[in-house]
C-alpha cells in the first residue's frame, strides 16, 4: 500500500520550512485542498495533527543548537518560533524539562536529577521514532510515473 501523495507533499514542505510561519491557510493555498481536509487526512495517515508535528519536528531539529553556546533566543528563533515563551512552552511540552534543564543535561551538570535524565532520553526517543515513522512513511510513497512522448508516424 502506497503512502498519501497530498501527505508525502506536506510532510516534504515542513522539513524544508521548518525556519518559517506555517498557517494551515497557507497549506490550503499551496496545496488546493480544504484545510479541514488536510487536516483529518494528515491525522489519519500520520497520527498527530500537523501543528503537533511541525513542533516536534522543530523541537528535534533545535536540540542540536545546544552543542553551541547559542541562546536559547537564538535557538527558538532559527527553527521557526516566533516568541521564546513559545518555543519554551513547546519545549517543555515535548521534552518533559525546560531548555534550561536540557541545556545542564548535555553540559553534564550534577543538579539534574535521574527522573529528568530519564524524562530527556525518553522524549528524544520519541522524537526519534516519530522522524523514523515518517521517513519509513516517505519511502512508501508512489512512484512517479515517466512521461512517455508518443510517437506520431505520418
Amino acid at each position: 500500500m502506497f503512502s498519501n501523495e497530498l501527505v508525502c507533499d506536506i510532510l516534504i514542505f515542513l522539513k524544508q520550512n521548518l525556519n518559517k510561519e506555517i498557517t494551515i491557510d497557507e497549506l490550503a493555498n499551496i496545496f488546493h485542498f480544504n484545510k479541514t481536509y488536510i487536516m483529518k487526512r494528515f491525522k489519519k495517515e500520520i497520527n498527530i495533527t500537523i501543528f503537533d508535528y511541525l513542533n516536534s519536528l522543530r523541537i528535534f531539529n533545535s536540540l542540536s543548537m545546544y552543542n553551541y553556546d547559542n541562546y536559547v533566543s537564538y535557538i527558538a528563533y532559527n527553527n521557526g518560533f516566533n516568541s521564546l515563551e513559545y518555543y519554551s512552552e513547546m519545549f517543555k511540552k515535548i521534552m518533559g524539562v525546560s531548555p534550561i534543564i536540557y541545556r545542564k543535561y548535555l553540559s553534564r551538570d550534577i543538579s539534574i536529577n535521574k527522573n529528568e535524565i530519564d524524562l530527556i532520553l525518553n522524549n528524544i526517543n520519541k522524537l526519534d521514532q516519530l522522524n523514523n515513522r515518517v521517513d519509513r512513511y516517505l519511502k512508501m510513497r508512489k512512484p512517479k510515473e515517466k512521461m512517455v512522448k508518443s510517437l506520431v508516424f505520418k
